[in-house]
């Protein structure tokens, strides 16, 4: 718009813009792309009172800029008479469309009774608006709702960048990462709340976590504990009257999130991007590692690919075990099953497969082969000997990792139990690396947890700012190492973690409902559990080819908490 006034006085290939912001109903004249040098660009965003006189001005101080050159170089512009009465109609026609609703008259400009056409915005425009509107939110005029911010009335505090060391319980939370979305509880928003009732955060930035940089080292699912994670902001890190901030903030949260530590980083520290690498531990119940129960829907499968003569004997837990007992029954005894030192020893053997680069396309979702993003390296894999807690034993496999994808833990952990328990040869794990596609359970979300990530190459490159300095130095950095809390990250993870999968297990059999699951199911997808290591034609999924009888994986399998009532329902899910 306007540009044939621009034009007119010399101002070649000008985008103006005359725009009404979505929400707020506010408009803005801009103007980029002049090549003259009487003009700069500019962004000139302004109140419906005032959108006539910065147009008339613009344009005005455009007109007698321009024709003052003009003036000394001999010439004169035939269109100014006209321009000055174009401006007058094209304003007063914005004033009109700006008065009435937004909602029915989205876009300030000439109206329908002129005759003009109203033209779609372009992709250039579109981009422009974007651009525009998260410029006012950076400048706190707007928040994410779009309605006007309130002006702060209290003192601006200096901000720095920091690193947030961090613990928590993921059970009733929807996941780690801050959601806009109303009454959805997340450990970032709750952490966030805390830090802006603490004084950490200002009160203009309170409702947009954008403004201070908010980030993490690694993101964790719903109901998914972390013992340590790292979360990157800026940070008031002196607040007036508080002595003691971590304190401050702990006040703010509730018990199953600590805040361990705040350091300072360098400004342009990116959490995700600077982590080389994170620790995860899996828990599960030694019983796991029983083999299906004969005559089982696994049972059956298992053998039907077996080679002929081939003979599996009776695991002395089924032995002494009728054939029709009771799904309780068999929990009770599942309990107090111990795992011998040759399966633990066979567990351990099977884990070390893990190690190295592989392509793990099969331990997540929607990934396929040739994706980049499927390799990925395994560090280090360490299975602890068993630990008896109540009446059941548990084993901790502890996991470190490059980077994880969705699902893959709790998708290697299902392989390595299932190839286990079975007795399928351990070969079987190349074949899961290859470019075949075949399905792999995912284990319960109860067990996993984020034990901490790992900053090395970062401590390592701020060494230089530590040397010959002390804390107290404005440029010293320190390194970020979660083992300085090790004692009180170990007791917050019996408080608040072990105990309470423990005691979810315990009221509800989560473990024993999933492996029921799974020892039920009779169909092809799981037929790469077989005595020779093979996998068979009916095992591979083929994209865009029905399967006759797939694994459904059960939603309750993906939560840590569960209503106390809930225990009879998941004990009998899966007769």
């Amino acid at each position: 718009m306007y540009r044939h006034l621009l034009r007119g006085h010399g101002i070649h290939n000008p985008l103006v813009l005359l725009t009404r912001h979505r929400t707020t109903g506010r408009l803005a004249l801009s103007s980029y792309g002049i090549l003259t040098s009487t003009i700069p660009s500019r962004h000139i965003t302004m109140d419906i009172d005032q959108v006539s006189q910065g147009m008339k001005r613009t344009i005005d101080d455009v007109a007698g800029q321009d024709e003052s050159k003009k003036m000394k170089l001999g010439e004169t512009s035939e269109d100014d008479a006209h321009a000055a009465t174009m401006v007058e109609k094209e304003v007063s026609g914005a004033e009109d469309v700006a008065g009435q609703n937004p909602s029915t008259q989205p876009d300030a400009g000439p109206s329908k009774s002129s005759g003009t056409k109203q033209q779609p915005k372009s992709k250039k425009q579109k981009k422009f608006e974007k651009r525009a509107d998260r410029k006012e939110r950076r400048r706190a005029t707007l928040r994410p709702d779009g309605e006007e911010r309130a002006e702060s009335s209290g003192p601006r505090l200096p901000k720095r960048q920091c690193a947030l060391l961090v613990g928590y319980s993921g059970a009733g939370y929807n996941g780690m990462q801050i959601q806009y979305t109303a009454n959805v509880k997340t450990i970032e928003g709750t952490l966030f709340n805390a830090l802006v009732k603490a004084g950490a955060v200002s009160q203009d930035n309170s409702d947009d976590p954008v403004k201070v940089n908010l980030g993490r080292a690694a993101r964790t699912d719903a109901g998914v504990h972390a013992a340590g994670n790292l979360i990157s902001m800026k940070l008031i890190t002196e607040v007036p009257g508080v002595p003691d901030l971590v304190a401050r903030i702990n006040e703010e949260l509730p018990p199953e999130i600590r805040l361990w530590s705040f350091l300072r980083v360098q400004n342009s520290f990116n959490a995700r991007g600077l982590c080389d690498s994170r620790k995860y531990t899996y828990f599960f119940p030694s019983y796991l590692l029983i083999p299906p129960k004969p005559e089982s829907g696994l049972h059956k499968t298992f053998l039907s690919k077996a080679p002929e003569g081939y003979t599996i004997e009776v695991h002395p837990f089924w032995k002494d075990t009728s054939p029709d007992s009771s799904p309780s029954d068999d929990m009770r005894r599942k309990r107090e099953w111990r795992v011998g030192k040759e399966t633990l020893e066979q567990l351990r053997e099977i884990a070390q497969r893990f190690i190295g680069s592989h392509n793990f396309h099969n331990y997540t979702v929607g990934a396929s082969y040739q994706d980049a993003s499927s390799r990925r390296v395994m560090k280090e894999i360490e299975i602890t000997d068993p630990m008896v807690y109540g009446d059941t034993e548990w084993i901790a496999v502890l996991l470190h990792g490059q980077s994880f994808m969705f699902h893959q833990i709790r998708k290697m952990i299902a392989a390595l139990i299932l190839i286990a328990r079975t007795g399928t040869p351990p070969e079987v794990m190349t074949e899961l690396y290859s470019n075949r596609t075949l399905f792999v359970p995912r284990m319960p979300a109860l067990g996993l947890l984020l034990e901490y990530p790992l900053f090395g190459s970062y401590n390592k490159k701020t060494e230089s700012l530590r040397d010959g300095r002390t804390p107290e130095h404005p440029e010293y950095r320190p390194p970020i190492d979660f083992e300085i809390h090790r004692a009180d990250i170990d007791k917050f993870k019996q408080d608040f973690i072990y105990s309470g999968m423990r005691n979810v297990e315990d009221r509800e059999g989560v473990f024993d409902a999933w492996v029921r699951t799974v020892d039920a199911y009779s169909g092809g997808d799981l037929l790469w559990l077989n005595p020779t290591g093979s996998i068979p034609e009916e095992a591979i999924i083929h994209l865009g080819t029905k399967r006759p009888q797939p694994f459904r994986e059960r939603k309750r399998f993906d939560a840590t908490s569960f209503p106390e009532t809930g225990g009879e329902k998941m004990a009998g899910c899966c007769g």
